[in-house]
């Protein structure tokens, strides 16, 4: 099974994230998307970050009716901070019998080649890339592993959204019906 694994703080889940997961599952070669919940992103601040069980929850809440999408907290029990690369290889010796592939926005790939052991990134998985509105191309679009995903270009903010909410203001259609009655009944955010 060919499994793409999305990093994200998910704080909160939004539409975009489910846009993008499902558009990987239907229009690539990956049989799931599998949301691995970061505990603690050390270049993002921790202020308004919810637990990460809460945040899992959210995940598990917004693909509960989708067989092709996963929750993971496979990084709530490894180091802090969790480099990518380790993820990666601790999930392939978990399950050999999966191929695992990467999926980040175009603006990550910018960056990519500052991450941890990005080479044996490079040499042992593919990268799936999705448009994200602003960002430039770069020469490793051109590497083998890396395959540009004719995705909807989303800009959709978990800052806009916590936002929302701070201020009383509707998060309907940004978020996924059962999600927001989740967010409310729990008052995170406020």
């Amino acid at each position: 099974m060919k499994v793409g694994l999305f990093f994200g703080s998910f704080n909160p889940i939004h539409i975009g994230h489910l846009i993008i997961a499902n558009t990987m599952v239907e229009v690539t070669d990956m049989d799931q998307v599998w949301f691995v919940v970061s505990p603690q992103n050390p270049l993002k601040s921790s202020k308004t970050l919810l637990n990460e069980i809460d945040r899992l929850n959210m995940v598990e809440l917004a693909i509960e009716d989708n067989f092709k999408l996963r929750a993971s907290n496979i990084e709530f029990s490894m180091p802090k901070p969790s480099y990518t690369i380790d993820t990666l290889t601790y999930l392939s010796e978990k399950y050999p019998k999966h191929e695992f592939a990467l999926i980040i926005g175009q603006d990550n790939l910018l960056s990519f080649t500052r991450w941890k052991n990005h080479q044996a990134i490079l040499q042992h998985y593919s990268l799936y890339v999705y448009p994200r509105p602003g960002s430039k191309p770069t020469d490793l679009q051109q590497h083998p592993k890396v395959n540009m995903v004719n995705a909807p270009m989303i800009d959709i903010s978990a800052t806009f959204i916590r936002d929302c909410v701070r201020n009383y203001r509707s998060i309907r259609y940004l978020v996924p019906p059962n999600v927001e009655q989740h967010i409310l009944e729990r008052k995170f955010f406020q």
